[in-house]
């Protein structure tokens, strides 16, 4: 018997879209906003806007391949 049987992966595959998706907004949104304005980011802030922006574009492209056919598969 599956134990995931209760899994909705269509709210999965959508939150983790959203998700992503307002990740990569943020980081893309921050780096212009400062460019914009002419504000030199410090190194570290600098990386944790790029490690979002990349693990938000992961999420966005994976999350429907992952919750919406994989893991139906799986299970």
């Amino acid at each position: 018997m599956a134990r995931t049987g209760t899994t909705d992966y269509g709210r999965l595959t959508k939150s983790g879209v959203a998700l992503g998706l307002a990740l990569l907004v943020v980081s893309i949104g921050v780096e212009l906003a400062a460019a914009g304005l002419h504000y030199p980011l410090p190194a570290w802030e600098d990386t944790l806007f790029m490690d979002l922006g990349v693990i938000g574009l992961l999420l966005f492209v994976l999350s429907p391949f992952v919750f919406g056919i994989v893991l139906p598969l799986v299970e």
